[in-house]
């Protein structure tokens, strides 16, 4: 865990918190998007020279627009975002509690290849506790676009926030680039890591604990 790595050159993350989308990003429905990317992704296949009449190309271009829409980028559009039910915290319980090893696949969005790694996540309630599963959920949702780490953690974070009313947030991400592995420099053994502390967090008591439980 203790391996750090700069993702590329070239590594440069937008400036703001929310993933870069055009105003009109959801006029056009599912099924027409799939069916434009579908279009497109054939031309790209094309150009590459391969062969669209082989058996196992022909059907390529509408698997990969039918993944890239209901599957690895639906995150991008906010009726895929997970509903949260919260529910009193009964018990005033206020201690750490944590989510670890939740698995994660996200997308560089500089070169469109997988990010793969783990996320690991806590609060301090307050007057509200939610469901464990939706804290997998909530990282998902926020994974299932292109993304830079960084802004990917800082939206787990900042989404946790908001949805469970506490500051007293932690969000660890150790994820491999395969922009840094199978390109580029071709290095298999760097990952990276990021984070984000707020509320009590920030202070380092809390914030080892965390780290303590996260690096068992």
């Amino acid at each position: 865990m203790d391996n750090f790595d700069i993702e590329s050159e070239d590594h440069v993350g937008s400036s703001s918190l929310h993933t870069p989308l055009r105003e009109d990003a959801f006029k056009l429905t599912d099924d027409v998007k799939i069916e434009l990317i579908e279009k497109h992704f054939r031309e790209i296949m094309h150009v590459l020279g391969l062969d669209l009449t082989d058996d196992s190309l022909q059907g390529t271009p509408h698997r990969v627009a039918k993944m890239y829409v209901n599957e690895i980028f639906k995150g991008l559009n906010p009726v895929n975002k997970p509903a949260a039910k919260l529910f009193e915290n009964r018990f005033n319980y206020n201690q750490m509690l944590v989510e670890r090893d939740i698995t994660l696949y996200s997308y560089c969005e500089h070169h469109f290849v997988p990010i793969i790694g783990k996320a690991h996540v806590a609060y301090i309630p307050d007057k509200h506790v939610v469901g464990l599963s939706k804290l997998n959920r909530i990282v998902q949702y926020y994974a299932r676009r292109p993304q830079v780490q960084e802004r990917l953690t800082m939206q787990i974070a900042e989404e946790l926030k908001s949805m469970l009313f506490t500051e007293n947030v932690a969000v660890f991400i150790e994820a491999d680039h395969l922009c840094v592995m199978s390109r580029g420099v071709n290095d298999v053994s760097s990952s990276t890591i990021t984070a984000e502390y707020s509320g009590l967090f920030q202070q380092e008591q809390y914030r080892n604990e965390f780290l303590n439980y996260v690096r068992k």
